[in-house]
């Protein structure tokens, strides 16, 4: 669980940054789900477009990526979200 200052600066650093990746009309799929996998283990910290849908399956789906991948929200603009995972040691 991440601190509210550690949220913070979480969201300072990821201010600058794009959407790695893009959610399309098929929704949260097992491709998707290793393509956002990689790119946290690459990076750590990325920003997530999800679809154009309700709210409420928006929180749905961001629920589902950061529980099946063992990230944390750092935060949710709209239809971007950014997840957290530290790198494995």
């Amino acid at each position: 669980m991440l601190t509210s200052a550690i949220k913070k600066e979480l969201k300072a650093r990821a201010h600058a940054l794009k959407p790695v990746v893009l959610l399309g009309k098929s929704g949260l799929t097992t491709a998707v789900l290793t393509s956002i996998d990689e790119a946290l283990t690459a990076h750590e910290l990325i920003k997530v477009r999800l679809p154009a849908v309700e709210r409420a399956e928006r929180v749905l789906q961001t629920g589902q990526i950061a529980a099946s991948l063992g990230a944390d929200i750092v935060g949710s603009i709209g239809r971007v979200l950014i997840l957290y995972r530290p790198r494995p040691a």
